[in-house]
């Protein structure tokens, strides 16, 4: 192999496995990198005005097209803006390889400006963290995140690249990345024990997580489900895993206070737990919800999820989809699952919430290309009233509680699916903390649509403390001045400062031409829609 500069390897690396796009914001000690870059016509950078943002449209790009997407940082200044962010793609598993320059290891002991231990910062955020010291070893490290990275579990990488290793010579030979399958099912031995542990039960539940999204196994928890006649729920639970217009499919659980889901779960005597663990909340239940006698089956990819907080009778690591398709053959369950019936809309009148006008109005005017990227958060059932998920991968719900997902992931899903509809869907509070990802929608014409559900306040803060007061036997009260968004932001002047049109809907009578002048729009495009 010719030697040339380690950027250039870098670059041919990437190239190899098609991690042609960049998403970041620049910075000096990765100057040398970005002008390579600039002069390869094969690589495309898109300039995010803040590291949040690269990383949210990264994650939305990755989401949207189930592969690995690449994220350039700003040394330790710029992790550190990101760090937030990472941490709600370790979450959800998102496949983000994350680089991001130094000034050099020559420098080590310098103690200089921005000098950090960027490995530390990353490894609580990631689920591997790396630093290339020689330059023989650029490409060899490189594989390995993007190995990693893709291998499932997934989940974020970071790889920190000084400059000068970037700029000695470099002979690795490039070769495209090996990424493992772990498309494994258990031996006979432990699928019987599965089997007899759900056969015959008589109020079985059955509870499900992204991990039967990243393996395409809908169609399998579908047959499951009906042969055992048992209601689904999903736990961490981000992507479409099954069909929600389902006669089964009960909703959401997981998020916040663990006596919801132990609610669910107290009375049944067989739980199937796939692709997710139990319980994600925010302030879980510390003893097992699960009823006395009943069993448990828990089949996921990440051994470390499996029981990680409760015992199980039957852990099986294993892939979803195989592992599900042989429970169900096993079961007796035929061989496709049932036709969903016919699913009715729910009425609308005039005093139904002005977020269900909008969604009845969305609905009217898309298809089955119609792409969600969905931070409503207390606005969501509203939203998704008149559109229920159905289609696999057109569906993005946010993850791992930090805000700010809703316009940039919006933007990665466009970019990587350009012909379809994409409208990502946020709250006043969480657009805030990235709204200049507008921007970037604007430089580089990504004709995504972006919906804030304005009601001025951090409501789902309102119904959490009322939650803890109840609880914790308080009176309710006046609630913290802090959770009050006054006074107004002007989205619309904000959108239109950064090159993006948009407008206001406050009346129902708005809703039907706003949406049909969104969707019509040649570009980026924001509607501020007056929910309180």
């Amino acid at each position: 192999m010719t030697e040339r500069q380690g950027k250039h390897a870098l670059l041919e690396q990437l190239r190899a496995d098609g991690l042609t796009t960049m998403f970041g914001n620049p910075g000096t000690v990765e100057q040398g990198l970005l002008d390579a870059i600039e002069q390869d016509s094969d690589f495309d950078y898109v300039l995010a005005l803040q590291e949040t943002v690269a990383i949210g449209i990264a994650d939305g790009y990755a989401r949207a097209t189930a592969g690995p997407a690449l994220v350039q940082l700003h040394t330790g200044v710029g992790l550190g803006n990101g760090i937030g962010m990472l941490y709600q793609a370790m979450r959800g598993h998102s496949p983000l390889v994350v680089i991001a320059g130094e000034a050099g290891v020559r420098y080590d002991a310098m103690d200089s400006q921005m000098a950090v231990d960027l490995v530390a910062m990353a490894k609580p955020v990631t689920k591997h963290a790396t630093r290339v010291t020689h330059p023989d070893s650029v490409l060899r490290v490189l594989r390995r995140a993007v190995k990693t990275a893709m291998t499932e579990p997934r989940g974020p990488v970071f790889v920190a690249l000084p400059m000068d290793v970037l700029d000695a010579l470099n002979a690795e030979p490039v070769a495209p990345s090996t990424i493992p399958s772990r498309a494994v099912r258990p031996v006979p031995g432990e699928l019987d024990r599965a089997v007899a542990a759900l056969r015959g039960a008589r109020n079985p539940v059955v509870l499900m997580g992204d991990g039967v999204a990243v393996s395409g196994a809908q169609r399998e928890l579908a047959r499951v489900a009906e042969v055992l006649n048992a209601p689904v729920w999903g736990l961490d639970n981000s992507e479409l895993n099954m069909d929600n217009r389902h006669p089964l499919y009960r909703g959401q659980l997981g998020h916040m206070f663990g006596s919801v889901s132990g609610r669910v779960v107290a009375d049944a005597d067989a739980v199937l737990v796939v692709g997710t663990y139990t319980f994600p909340e925010v302030f879980p239940a510390l003893e097992s919800p699960f009823g006395e006698g009943a069993r448990v089956v828990h089949v996921d990819l990440d051994d470390y999820e499996i029981a990680k907080n409760f015992p199980v009778d039957v852990a099986l690591v294993a892939d979803p989809k195989a592992t599900l398709a042989a429970l169900a053959d096993a079961l007796g369950a035929p061989a496709e699952p049932a036709p969903v019936p016919p699913w009715t809309p729910p009425a609308l009148t005039a005093d139904s919430p002005l977020v269900e006008h909008f969604s009845a109005a969305l609905a009217a005017h898309t298809d089955e290309d119609l792409v969600l990227f969905d931070e409503a958060l207390t606005a969501s059932a509203g939203l998704l009233s008149h559109l229920p998920p159905h289609v696999p991968g057109n569906y993005f719900l946010t993850r791992g509680g930090s805000l700010g997902i809703g316009i940039p992931g919006a933007i990665g899903a466009k970019m990587a699916r350009p012909d379809a509809t994409v409208v990502g869907v946020t709250g006043d509070g969480g657009s805030m903390y990235t709204i200049q990802a507008l921007w970037t929608a604007a430089r580089h014409g990504v004709a995504a649509k972006f919906v804030i559900c304005n009601n001025h306040r951090y409501q789902l803060l309102d119904l959490n403390i009322e939650q803890y007061w109840r609880d914790s036997g308080v009176p309710s009260r006046r609630h913290p001045d802090g959770f009050d968004l006054r006074p107004d932001i002007s989205f619309v002047d904000l959108a239109r400062g950064m090159g993006v049109e948009a407008l206001r809907v406050e009346e129902p009578a708005q809703v039907e031409p706003s949406v049909r002048k969104m969707l019509d729009h040649d570009g980026p495009f924001l509607i501020d829609l007056q929910t309180d």
